[in-house]
């Protein structure tokens, strides 16, 4: 269905799209003897139905629908309804529009006109009821769905229950009726006429516009089924019980007798609307005209404020464009002023980082000299510990440090153990010469001795022979008797 920008202003789009459907309800009421126009009518459509005298079937038959104005501010009109008089068929029969609860289904359907005479002609007449044939199931084999149909089907036969139909549609337009002058006309539902939507009763509206009565004219309708409820809107549908049938008048069931009103009312406007036929065409061309200024009207001023607050929002827009470019600028400021700041911090946490690792070396450079390395190997060695962080290195220091105390310890051992080790080969070297001295004195005092007693014994001849053997003697005797001691 198509949706027009008014009705979108309106509020009523979401309605329209969302409310193609109508049902509406119409009494069955049992006829009275003396209803004579009532039981002429029911003896008309009482005819028999297809697949009859089934004893798991009642058999209804009804007014589904009639053309004009109903109590819903529905219109059908009879083109429309004419259109659609052979879809109800076939379509379910429910209790209260649930379409959960199907208690039978329509077998038919035909047109009648007001004298309750079958229509067979291929026009439309200018008044006529669409019947409908239906059966309601009344064989179940649950004990409370059986009572309950019982009941119902007591209640219809007591005019309790009302028929109420239900269809499809794809569109409308509106029906206007002027009750001063008696005369109705209708008006194509498009973008200049949308703004009657809002008040339309179905969608929220009261059902008038500047003295009028206005109803939706329903386009393109497919019956889609009807159902049995409590409240009425067609006073014409009629409810025939076809199972029940009998020559006693008083069994048939037709038109309310005991209020026709609103029967009498709808004749009355057809009656009106048949008379005014003629001036229809003109009254609805000058109505076209009215709706045209006042749409136009309605435009412009629309126009005016949508103007006018085009206006506005360009000039507010322009405000904000200014109040932009200037905080741009402040921005463009602040971040130039912010990335010197930071440049300027970067260089002072570089200076900053320079001389705490100035003093971290220094500080490093102590400790490994006082761990017992000479300052130019501390020095040449601070690379290899910049991986390690302060705790570290001073565990790797106190390591180093109680290495260089073992091995200084190891040291002074040593140098202890080779002075005394000096010492003793010193002293064991002085007894050595001392008793060397000795044994010398020794024998050059026994070699005194044998020079004296050999002089005496030899002569002068042969003394420097004597002399060499007695030396040699005495040299093999000081080597056996006291330098090998």
């Amino acid at each position: 269905m198509n949706i027009y920008p008014t009705e979108i202003k309106d509020g009523v789009a979401d309605l329209v799209q969302t409310s193609a459907s109508v049902a509406y309800c119409a009494p069955a009421t049992l006829c009275q003897l003396g209803d004579s126009e009532s039981l002429a009518f029911a003896d008309k459509v009482m005819a028999e139905s297809a697949n009859p005298k089934q004893v798991d079937l009642y058999y209804i038959k009804a007014v589904l629908v009639s053309t004009g104005w109903n109590k819903n501010d529905d219109v059908f009109t009879p083109q429309a309804t004419w259109a659609a008089r052979s879809t109800p068929e076939d379509k379910q029969f429910n209790l209260m529009h649930n379409e959960n609860d199907i208690i039978g289904h329509i077998t038919g359907s035909y047109v009648i006109n007001r004298d309750g005479d079958k229509v067979e002609a291929e026009e439309a007449p200018l008044e006529f009821d669409i019947i409908t044939e239906a059966v309601l199931y009344n064989s179940w084999t649950d004990p409370d769905n059986r009572q309950r149909m019982n009941q119902i089907i007591a209640e219809i036969e007591q005019g309790k229950w009302f028929v109420s139909m239900e269809c499809l549609f794809a569109g409308f337009d509106y029906s206007l009726f002027d009750e001063e002058k008696g005369t109705a006309s209708l008006l194509e539902r498009n973008e200049g006429s949308a703004f009657l939507t809002k008040h339309l009763r179905a969608y929220g509206g009261t059902g008038e516009y500047e003295g009028k009565k206005v109803g939706r004219s329903l386009r393109d309708i497919s019956f889609s089924g009807k159902g049995l409820v409590s409240k009425p809107a067609n006073p014409r549908s009629v409810i025939l019980d076809a199972s029940r049938a009998s020559s006693n008048s008083s069994d048939l069931l037709t038109l309310g007798g005991s209020d026709m009103s609103d029967t009498n009312v709808l004749e009355q406007q057809l009656a009106e609307v048949r008379s005014e036929l003629a001036s229809a065409k003109e009254e609805c061309v000058t109505l076209q005209a009215s709706l045209d200024e006042a749409t136009s009207k309605e435009h412009t001023e629309a126009v005016t404020k949508l103007e006018s607050d085009i206006a506005a929002q360009a000039e507010a827009i322009k405000t904000l464009e200014e109040s932009v470019v200037a905080k741009d600028a402040s921005i463009t400021e602040l971040q130039e002023t912010l990335e010197a700041k930071n440049n300027e911090f970067i260089e002072k946490m570089k200076e900053m980082k320079k001389m705490k690792d100035e003093k971290k070396a220094e500080s490093r450079k102590a400790s490994l000299v006082d761990a017992g390395f000479d300052a130019e190997e501390a020095e040449g060695s601070l690379a290899a510990y910049d991986a390690l962080d302060d705790e570290a290195f001073d565990t790797v220091v106190a390591v180093m440090k109680k290495k260089m105390a073992t091995k200084e310890e190891d040291k002074a051992v040593m140098k202890k153990k080779d002075d005394e080790e000096a010492v003793m080969k010193k002293k064991a070297g002085a007894e050595e010469e001392a008793e060397e001295a000795e044994a010398e004195v020794a024998a050059e005092e026994a070699l005194e001795d044998v020079e004296t007693s050999e002089a005496t014994l030899v002569d002068a001849s042969d003394e420097a022979d004597e002399i060499e053997a007695t030396r040699a003697s005495v040299a093999q005797w000081l080597e056996n008797n006291v330098l090998s001691k």
